[in-house]
């Protein structure tokens, strides 16, 4: 039997760890495939190695976890694979900040060396957000834990390379790409955050080659000019007409341009007439390749203008600008500015203004990927939660443009493309390459590395060791769901999708359980380096995880935003008191109680035992059916529900007297018995939920063996319920609530002593007989008498309804009736007083008439507010006769 002591208040830093590595020595987080049983595969979304426990990744941790306990506890082959992602940008930043803090440069360093910095600071930094997540209890399969550029993640990425390039749906191409100058990379499209930004629209003067006038164009770009290489005009637009064809010379560069008509051009924006610079849009950029336009790069991937820029190379882009803007109004080109609110694209990494340039770059073409991608959404073969994210997927999946994979990056997966100096061969490789299979010449490997989310949209079949048939991904692909952020459905799971129908010929998972953003109060962003943000770290250390957990649930609905509310976790870090106290009462109380050696079918069970395990059955059947629906917020109430408003405020105090020995032995241990049943049956239900506090407490319950992050779920079949101890109870517990709450109005201590006369007849009042124990136990009632429905009402006595009985409670000895009806009269002339200023300002016209309709309406509903306490009193009163 285990030790069934608790200590007397429960310390969460005393517990958590203690029970962690209970079930990490035990080997309760990992699992082998087993075809015997069905397979609930969770694949963990890889945090960065750069990354730190945020609330995000806590409530995305949570959710998680609980979907993997509740499986692994009804018998699934669970598995929940973790690991970490390289995260290219990011690390090499955080290598690149440091190495600047010895006075180095990563090109002073070179590749080599430089990589074995970031692999350094990946082994010394990159397992601290995986020791993070055991804190807050993650029960994933660590012993399986990846990383993208592990030996067997590199060797899919490979892989996936070499087949797509040999299908022709990978090739390289001088295309416009989003440049971010910051981060010195190309980015997706998808990394490019557009923020609405208040600029200045210029109108510039070009003058026409011919000298018989001008074509006024407005920029808000007026550094790019330098690269102009046309003027557009509409070629419906007549107020051009006569100038197509014509050419005009670029100003400040003396460039003889043309005039050029395309239906793109807007006729309402600006002037009508659109300078083009195909270097530097991309718009422009297929402007300049429908009508065979020279491209003039003006600015260079270092963010300063190229010596294509004549005198104002090496200059800065901002800086470029205001000369360019000097000597355009000393020449008289100027002509006019306004102000414009407009789209201005941002690195979502770094938040540099993104430049559009024209690189050399390899990109997957995206529609034969995407066409699969699209019908296993609209078939419903992967599913949506909720449901409206489908149409957020397919409206991306519908219009993807080509993927840009490379980035100008030394941290990644080096693109497996290998040049030869000799022949120009251009060999792409599973394997290195050390010279040329064509000449034998030298060749050397191209310099980028390949976007992360390369590497990350192969997770969920790379890491089970494709393309290697292995027995898990034999039994674990695919997998059951994917939960993450919504705001990375492009980023990521739209990339799983088409890489698991492309290479695995299915579908990575069946469900996408999307959370919302975890927000401040007032529903601002959480910015830690703002200083509004939450650390979770600090909470688990004040409040212990359970409650951190519980908090980051409570309320929690698929797909919505969270408010962050404090007062939540001091109310999550309450329950978990109210389960360690009630949690030690039971225990003292099954000091002398073995559950092997009763025979529960024999116990004399009293109606408030019949009530409890019906309850516990319902209470089971409901967690699972919320869970299967991925409501977590909803069975986590239901589980609550069920412990502080069922079996502690109702069951364990009804039980008390049997227990205390009042009824005979055999009544106490039916009593024990359904105390134990309910106790065990509570924190199998909470333990998804609350595992440390629950894993402690079970452990040194009566018949506990092994742990209980694998034991089973309390039996939730429909046959263990009990309608009529239900129904009876259920009357009961409203009657008592009557009685509690006329206590309360007349300021009556809840433990005070009560005569109590009810008033009825019919089945219920025979309840109320036979129950008296149950009503004098919970409502504090001692004398207890009964009259008939005709009867006249008791004098002198506070009355309630409850189920159709007239409840009385005689006032004579329950309070002081004189000092009573001092206080309602002191009550009555404070409501007169405030009443008078209400009704005052209500019959001024002036008020009515002049201030807002809203503060108007209050009054009035506070006048409303004010007679209907009024009127209520003064019965108070004349019931004290």
């Amino acid at each position: 039997m285990a030790e069934r002591k608790l200590a007397p208040a429960y310390d969460p830093v005393q517990v958590e760890d203690r029970i962690y590595r209970f079930w990490e020595d035990g080997g309760y987080f990992h699992a082998e495939p087993d075809k015997s049983k069905e397979p609930f595969v969770i694949v963990m979304p890889p945090p960065n190695i750069t990354g730190t426990l945020h609330v995000g990744h806590a409530l995305m941790s949570t959710i998680e976890d609980i979907l993997v306990r509740i499986r692994r506890m009804q018998g699934y082959n669970t598995e929940w694979w973790p690991g970490t992602d390289h995260a290219s940008i990011a690390t090499e930043a955080k290598v690149v900040a440091s190495l600047a803090m010895e006075g180095l440069t990563k090109a002073e360093l070179g590749r080599e060396e430089f990589l074995r910095r970031c692999w350094d600071w990946k082994d010394k930094y990159g397992g601290a957000i995986v020791n993070q997540q055991k804190k807050l209890g993650c029960s994933a399969d660590w012993e399986r834990s990846r990383f993208t550029m592990d030996e067997v993640c590199s060797r899919a990425v490979r892989e996936v390379f070499v087949r797509l390039y040999d299908e022709g749906l990978i090739y390289r191409g001088h295309r416009m790409v989003n440049w971010c100058t910051g981060c010195k990379t190309s980015i997706s499209d998808i990394e490019v955050d557009h923020e609405d930004e208040d600029g200045t629209l210029w109108y510039i003067d070009y003058p026409l080659e011919d000298g018989t006038g001008h074509i006024t164009i407005a920029t808000t770009r007026p550094e790019t000019m330098l690269g102009d290489t046309a003027v557009a005009v509409h070629p419906e637009d007549l107020r051009y007409s006569g100038m197509v064809g014509k050419h005009v010379v670029l100003p400040i560069m003396g460039r003889r341009i043309p005039i050029i008509a395309d239906s793109y051009v807007e006729k309402d924006f600006g002037t009508g007439a659109l300078k083009v610079t195909p270097a530097h849009d991309v718009n422009d950029y297929e402007l300049g390749k429908k009508h065979g336009l020279d491209s003039v790069q003006v600015i260079g991937l270092d963010g300063l203008m190229t010596k294509e820029a004549g005198r104002f190379e090496e200059m800065t882009a901002d800086a470029c600008r205001e000369k360019v803007l000097e000597e355009l109004k000393a020449g008289g080109l100027l002509r006019k500015t306004e102000v414009l609110r407009h789209a201005v694209g941002h690195c979502q990494r770094c938040g540099t203004t993104v430049e559009p340039l024209p690189s050399m770059q390899w990109f997957v073409r995206m529609e034969p990927l995407a066409k699969p991608a699209v019908e296993v959404a609209k078939s419903q073969a992967v599913q949506f939660v909720p449901e409206r994210f489908t149409k957020t997927y397919l409206n991306w999946m519908e219009n993807c443009k080509d993927w840009c994979i490379s980035r100008q990056l030394w941290w990644g997966h080096r693109i497996p493309v290998w040049y030869c100096g000799s022949c120009g061969e251009q060999v792409v490789s599973r394997t290195d390459v050390e010279s040329c299979p064509e000449c034998g010449g030298a060749v050397r490997q191209d310099e980028d590395v390949l976007d992360t989310w390369f590497s990350s949209a192969l997770w969920p079949f790379s890491i089970m060791g494709w393309p290697e048939q292995t027995p898990e991904l034999e039994h674990w692909y695919p997998g059951t769901v994917l939960e993450t952020g919504y705001d990375i459905i492009f980023f990521w799971v739209a990339r799983m999708i088409f890489s698991g129908l492309k290479f695995m010929g299915d579908k990575p998972f069946s469900y996408v359980l999307l959370h919302g953003l975890v927000r401040n109060a007032d529903g601002s962003k959480m910015s830690r380096s703002k200083g509004a943000g939450v650390d979770p770290l600090e909470i688990i250390e004040k409040y212990g995880a359970d409650a951190l957990r519980m908090t980051m649930i409570s309320g929690n609905t698929p797909g919505n935003d969270i408010r962050w509310n404090p007062d939540k976790v001091e109310a999550s870090r309450n329950f978990a008191n109210k389960v360690w106290n009630a949690s030690r009462f039971v225990l003292m109380n099954l000091e002398d109680f073995e559950p092997a050696s009763v025979d529960e079918a024999s116990l004399p069970y009293e109606l408030e035992d019949r009530w409890i395990l019906s309850r516990l059955a319902f209470a089971s059947a409901e967690v699972q059916r919320f869970v299967d629906r991925f409501e977590i917020g909803e069975a986590a109430r239901t589980v609550q529900d069920f412990i502080w408003g069922e079996f502690c405020d109702w069951y364990i105090e009804a039980a008390k007297p049997r227990l205390y020995g009042r009824h005979g032995d055999e009544s106490r241990k039916a009593a024990q018995y359904a105390l134990w049943k309910g106790l065990d049956g509570s924190l199998r239900l909470l333990h998804p939920f609350m595992p440390f506090i629950t894993e402690e407490i079970w452990q040194m319950l009566p018949g506990s063996s092994g742990a209980l992050i694998v034991s089973g779920l309390p039996l939730s079949s429909e046959s263990l319920r009990d309608s009529e101890a239900e129904a009876e109870v259920g009357m009961l517990t409203d009657v008592v609530r009557t009685i509690r709450n006329i206590k309360a109005e007349f300021a009556v201590a809840s433990n005070k002593k009560v005569d109590a006369i009810f008033q009825g007849g019919g089945q219920d009042i025979d309840r109320i007989k036979s129950n008296m124990e149950f009503i004098r136990t919970l409502a504090g009632v001692e004398g207890a008498s009964f009259i008939s429905p005709g009867d006249s009402k008791p004098h002198k006595a506070a009355a309630g309804v409850s189920s159709g009985i007239g409840i009385f409670l005689p006032l004579e000895g329950m309070i002081d009736i004189g000092k009573e009806t001092e206080r309602l009269t002191r009550e009555v002339a404070g409501i007169d007083k405030e009443l008078a200023g209400v009704t005052a300002k209500l019959s001024n016209a002036s008020f009515v008439s002049k201030a807002p309709e809203a503060v108007v309406e209050r009054e009035r509903t506070r006048s409303l507010e004010l007679e209907a306490a009024r009127a209520k009193l003064m019965a108070r009163i004349e019931e004290l006769g």
